[in-house]
């Protein structure tokens, strides 16, 4: 019989569940369900959707549910999940890219200042961060405020409904903004400034890294029994995973959002705001740069121009690097990084001889420039982003960002095999709960981290991220 394990990954656009067996890490199985479609400034979700979508994704895989022996969830980070005595919801969960809470976070920085929280918590809260939210709740719900029994993170809330463990990971909670990974703890102080006197008791225990939250206990799915369930993690944190990013490596993500983060063994902290210095899934470092804008740019382009996904590569890639002096500053819905949650995008360099084929590549030459201006913000705090440089997201399969982002970078970038790393990442995790071997054993075992190379071409870079940069400013 195999022996399998399961990786969930709840993200803001849909649950996917992969199967692998544990020795190989061969795929055996793949399930997915939507989740309803949320857009800034208010972007909520009902937690229970999730858990209807992972249901529906279970299902899809049901003939092999039988043989996993651990599984793990890896879910989209900072969104706050309230639930009451009976753990029933009681308001929609506030999801990361949610930006109404922006006044309170500008608020929370004043109180403390930004070095103090980047000592803190190795962050400065934005509209993203959990804290950020929890402060917005209170202020403007207090009758929810007064009905709270348990805080959780969006794949606190699956692995609760799973294994009815209230627990969450260090990677996870140090996007929340009152967990610092310095000191592997709650900080209660910050806590109590986004909302005075509420009890701690009300969050989840943190697991460690090889840590179980015990079994599934969730009746109806089709897994056996005694199926070990993993503490889980971020989407982010599980992504290194997946790829088996070491200390050196960088990734640059290219979904909705966009995403560079690299693997430290050392915490760090940017009181600049722009960095995260998030924890990673293993007990090391992952600082981090969040953009909220990345192929949803593109898609918007494609739509202007009538142009599906691959015609919209085709048009990007027959127009000379720089797009003939056409510059895109990729603002479309507020940005996280920089802090500008009421920006727009902007255009620039328009001649009467702008051609479909220049405004396709300033697309998506403006979500690299963003993406890389990242990169140098991690490397500016310390990190070491001089190993090997992947490319993943849904963007990934898109030619045209493989090639504007090797150019950009003037470096190799590797496009990773895993279709869904952050999948992947949790099955990962799931291993390691098994026994099955360290993080790094299983990664080599499984051989991931590999897939097809991409060469920069001989283009100037400098002066088309120079003219982005005067144009974001």
């Amino acid at each position: 019989m195999a022996r399998l394990v399961a990786g969930i990954d709840s993200s803001t656009q849909s649950t996917k569940v992969e199967l692998r067996e544990i020795d190989s890490g061969a795929v055996v199985a793949v399930g997915r369900a939507a989740h309803p479609s949320t857009t800034p400034p208010r972007s909520e979700q009902d937690p229970e959707s999730w858990w209807s979508a992972l249901t529906t994704a279970l299902a899809d895989v049901a003939d092999h549910l039988g043989d996993v022996i651990a599984v793990s969830v890896a879910g989209q980070q900072h969104g706050l999940v309230m639930l009451d005595a009976e753990g029933a919801a009681i308001r929609p969960a506030k999801l990361w890219n949610d930006t109404e809470s922006s006044a309170e976070a500008d608020a929370l920085v004043a109180d403390l200042g930004a070095d103090g929280w980047a000592r803190a918590c190795g962050s400065v809260p934005g509209a993203a961060f959990t804290i950020s939210k929890l402060a917005w709740v209170a202020a403007n719900e207090p009758e929810a405020m007064k009905r709270l029994d348990r805080i959780m993170l969006p794949h606190d809330y699956l692995t609760w409904r799973l294994s009815g463990a209230h627990v969450t990971d260090r990677g996870d909670a140090s996007g929340t903004g009152w967990w610092s990974p310095s000191i592997g703890d709650y900080d209660v102080d910050l806590l109590d400034r986004a909302a005075p006197n509420l009890d701690d008791s009300v969050l989840p225990t943190v697991l460690g890294p090889s840590d179980s939250a015990g079994v599934v206990t969730a009746a109806g799915l089709g897994f056996g029994r005694d199926v070990l369930v993993g503490p889980g993690t971020g989407d982010n944190m599980a992504g290194a995973l997946g790829l088996g990013l070491g200390p050196g490596d960088l990734a640059i993500s290219v979904g909705t959002s966009g995403t560079a983060y690299s693997v430290s063994a050392t915490p760090t902290s940017d009181a600049s705001g722009a960095v995260a210095g998030f924890a990673d899934a293993t007990g090391n470092f992952l600082p981090l740069v969040c953009t909220l804008n990345a192929t949803k740019v593109t898609d918007a382009i494609g739509r202007l121009l009538g142009a599906g996904f691959a015609e919209l590569d085709e048009l990007a890639l027959a127009a000379e690097p720089g797009a003939g002096g056409l510059t895109l500053v990729p603002y479309f819905d507020g940005e996280r990084t920089p802090n500008r949650p009421d920006a727009t995008g902007a255009l620039s360099g328009l001649r009467s001889d702008v051609s479909r084929e220049q405004f396709a590549r300033a697309g998506f030459e403006g979500v690299a420039c963003g993406l890389l201006d990242g990169v140098d913000a991690l490397v500016d705090v310390g990190a070491d982003c001089g190993g090997r440089m992947f490319l993943l997201g849904g963007g990934a399969k898109s030619m045209a960002y493989q090639r504007v982002f090797a150019d950009l970078a003037e470096r190799q970038l590797i496009v990773p095999e895993a279709e869904e790393v952050v999948a992947t990442g949790a099955c990962v995790q799931a291993a390691v709960i098994a026994g099955e071997g360290s993080f790094s054993e299983i990664a080599l075992r499984w051989g991931l981290g590999t897939g097809t190379t991409v060469d920069p071409a001989d283009v100037d870079s400098a002066t088309i991220r120079l003219s982005y940069a005067g144009q974001r400013s």
